[in-house]
């Protein structure tokens, strides 16, 4: 999956200025944009305002604010030169996606504080592809995206949004500006960006439902991999997120993750969960390593920041989490090492007798627990 994005900004800004354009002789500024209370005119510069925001995020690696500009237009631009500020800061920002290496991260504060350049690609594309829908519906034209473009959106920053069978209406039923059947209006939303998790010397970076997609059926989901990945193992847990995205169950934070090198930014392997907690605040993790960065301690560091992260006060808000479990082989002596070097132990007898019967466990599996040290909540 080597798309970065830009491309798809280009002909999302494209088809949007095509249409607009056959309207630009109207009166914009006393016309009011779909369900929004702002003008058409307004929200046309709020297009060219995103763009190129998004572009400053990324080209000026933004960390914990947005960077303090913003366009205005001169005194007396008509609606073709705002058509073309449009383009302008499309083109802007298409160069931006291009030129930022995948590892760079930049602040937006939804919902863990950074976006990659794929996920301000997909954001910069939500907001043409909307506000020209607010636009279009408030002039009377008719509009409608390349299949394709909403995809991305919702297969990037939408990852709790159960699929529809039209990309185009579920992102209109998701951002509040239209219905599905069966589902119940939108009233408020946000987009998700993917979390990461940093330690010394990786990254764990959460695989969003484009990337896992690409990994399940064959591609690299946008990492660059060392000799001899992705493993298997990280496919496999690729293909259980693609599964719990399209029932509407797939929970970011408790989903699969890659392990970046930060010396080269080359991925070396996968680690997640294999779900939500369960009622008893239970959740499962796997991991695996390609064989060139074994015996070097990655997974060890890996499972200990994802584990401190999970059990942790402020993380994964809302969920009840007791207990972290690694089901491992009882002939993978290497691996039962990094479980207890990242603070697990192995589980009572009483314990994976009752994993055998209720969890169908292979008896030649070895259960390994990490406990939260908190207090459960009341």
């Amino acid at each position: 999956m080597r798309h970065m994005g830009g491309e798809r900004v280009t002909e999302a800004v494209t088809d949007a200025v095509a249409v607009l354009r056959t309207a630009a002789d109207r009166d914009w500024a006393g016309v009011k944009a779909g369900r929004l209370d702002w003008t058409c005119r307004y929200t046309a510069e709020h297009i060219c305002s995103d763009l190129i925001a998004y572009a400053g995020q990324l080209a000026g690696r933004a960390q914990s604010a947005y960077v303090p500009f913003e366009i205005t237009l001169d005194e007396g631009t008509d609606n073709e030169g705002l058509l073309h500020v449009i383009e302008t800061t499309g083109a802007l920002f298409t160069a931006t996606i291009r030129t930022t290496p995948h590892e760079v991260r930049a602040f937006h504060p939804y919902p863990f504080r950074s976006a990659n350049r794929e996920g301000f690609a997909a954001m910069g594309i939500a907001e043409v592809l909307l506000h020209t829908h607010d636009i279009a519906e408030g002039l009377g034209l008719a509009y409608e995206p390349t299949a394709e473009l909403p995809e991305f959106v919702l297969t990037t920053i939408f990852p709790h949004v159960r699929p529809g069978p039209d990309h185009w209406r579920t992102l209109l039923w998701a951002t509040g500006r239209g219905d599905l059947p069966g589902r119940a209006p939108v009233t408020e939303w946000r987009w998700n960006n993917n979390l990461v998790l940093p330690t010394d010397r990786l990254t764990l970076q959460g695989v969003t439902p484009a990337a896992a997609t690409d990994l399940h059926t064959g591609g690299d989901g946008g990492f660059e991999w060392v000799d001899g990945g992705p493993f298997q193992g990280t496919r496999d847990a690729a293909g259980t997120v693609v599964k719990a995205y399209g029932e509407g169950v797939h929970r970011p934070e408790w989903g699969l993750f890659v392990l970046v090198r930060r010396e080269d930014g080359r991925a070396i392997g996968g680690m997640g969960f294999h779900g939500v907690p369960d009622e008893d605040g239970h959740a499962e993790v796997g991991y695996d390593l390609t064989e060139a960065a074994r015996g070097q301690g990655y997974a060890t560091e890996a499972l200990r920041a994802l584990s401190d992260h999970a059990l942790s006060d402020h993380a994964l808000s809302g969920d009840e989490v007791h207990a972290l479990i690694a089901a491992v082989h009882e002939d993978n002596a290497p691996s039962q090492g990094v479980a207890t070097r990242a603070g697990y132990v192995r589980a009572s007898v009483e314990e994976e007798r009752t994993a055998y019967e209720e969890r169908d466990m292979d008896r030649e599996l070895r259960l390994y627990v990490r406990r939260s040290t908190r207090r459960q909540r009341r």
